[in-house]
C-alpha cells in the first residue's frame, strides 16, 4: 500500500489503521477502472464522515451560542458543512492530488472538482471517527474549518428575514430568492400587496404588507420557518433552477 505519510502529517493525524485513509481517498471512477485494486470507493466512509461532521458542528455550535435561536443555529450550520466549505478545506489540505480518480476524471480536471474535494473531506471524517474515535475527528474537523468557525462567529449577528433567508438559501440550494408581486388591492392609500417567494423553483412564503418590501419581509420570514421545520434529513441539492 503506498504511504501516506506526508497527508497524515498535513491532516495533523496519525492512523492506527492507514488502510481507512487509503480507503477514504478511492473515488468511484478508479474502482470502475481497477475493481481488482480497489474494489470499494470511498462512498460508505463520505456517508459516515457526513453524519460525524453535522453531530460534531451542530454540538460546537449549540455549546458556543446559548443565545441563538434554532433557526440561526441551522443557518450557521449550513455554511459550515455546504459543499463549497468542505471542498475549500479539501484544497487547503491538498486532498486533490491525494486521490485516486480514474483517467477520465483526473484528466476531466476531478483533482480539484469542488464535490469531490467536499467527499475526501467527508470521508477522511469517516476514516478518523472509526480509526481513532469521536474525540480526534472533533479536533480535526475544528482545526481544519478553524477559518470558518470564525466566520460563523461573526455570522451570529440576527439580520432582517430577508438577509437570513438569501444567506441560507445560498448555503442550501447554491441560488438566491426570488420575490413576485401575486396581487395588489386597495386603493392607492391603503394598498396592500401579496408576495410569493421562490427558491429552487417552488415556492418558499407568502407574505402581505402595505408595501412590496413589507410583504417581501414577511414572505421571507414565513419561508425561513418553512426551512427550519424541513425534515433534518432532507437533504436539498442544486437544480437546473439554481443555474
Amino acid at each position: 500500500m503506498v504511504s501516506h505519510d506526508a497527508l497524515e502529517e498535513r491532516l495533523g493525524v496519525n492512523f492506527k489503521n492507514p488502510a481507512l485513509l487509503h480507503q477514504a481517498l478511492v473515488h468511484s471512477s478508479y474502482v470502475n477502472e481497477n475493481p481488482d485494486l480497489a474494489p470499494e470507493s470511498n462512498e460508505r466512509l463520505e456517508f459516515l464522515g457526513d453524519a460525524v461532521l453535522g453531530m460534531v458542528v451542530a454540538d460546537d455550535l449549540y455549546q458556543s451560542y446559548p443565545g441563538q435561536d434554532e433557526g440561526m443555529l441551522t443557518e450557521l450550520r449550513a455554511h459550515l458543512v455546504r459543499r463549497d466549505t468542505l471542498a475549500s478545506a479539501g484544497r487547503d489540505l491538498r486532498l486533490g492530488e491525494e486521490l485516486l480518480l480514474g483517467r477520465g476524471e483526473s484528466a476531466g480536471g476531478g483533482r480539484d472538482r469542488p464535490t469531490n474535494l467536499a467527499h475526501v473531506y467527508e470521508a477522511i471524517v469517516g476514516a478518523i471517527y472509526l480509526d481513532l474515535g469521536i474525540d480526534s475527528a472533533r479536533d480535526f474537523i475544528r482545526r481544519s474549518l478553524e477559518d470558518q468557525y470564525r466566520a460563523a462567529a461573526e455570522r451570529a449577528v440576527p439580520l432582517d428575514p430577508k438577509s437570513r433567508l438569501q444567506e441560507l438559501s445560498q448555503a442550501l440550494y447554491q441560488c438566491t430568492p426570488k420575490y413576485s408581486v401575486m396581487e395588489t388591492e386597495g386603493p392607492d392609500h391603503e394598498r396592500q400587496f401579496t408576495v410569493e417567494v421562490i427558491i429552487d423553483g417552488a415556492s418558499r412564503g407568502i407574505g402581505k404588507g402595505r408595501s412590496k418590501q413589507l410583504a417581501e419581509k414577511a414572505a421571507a420570514g414565513q419561508a425561513l420557518k418553512r426551512l427550519d421545520e424541513r425534515p433534518r434529513d432532507q437533504a436539498p441539492g442544486v437544480s437546473s433552477a439554481c443555474t
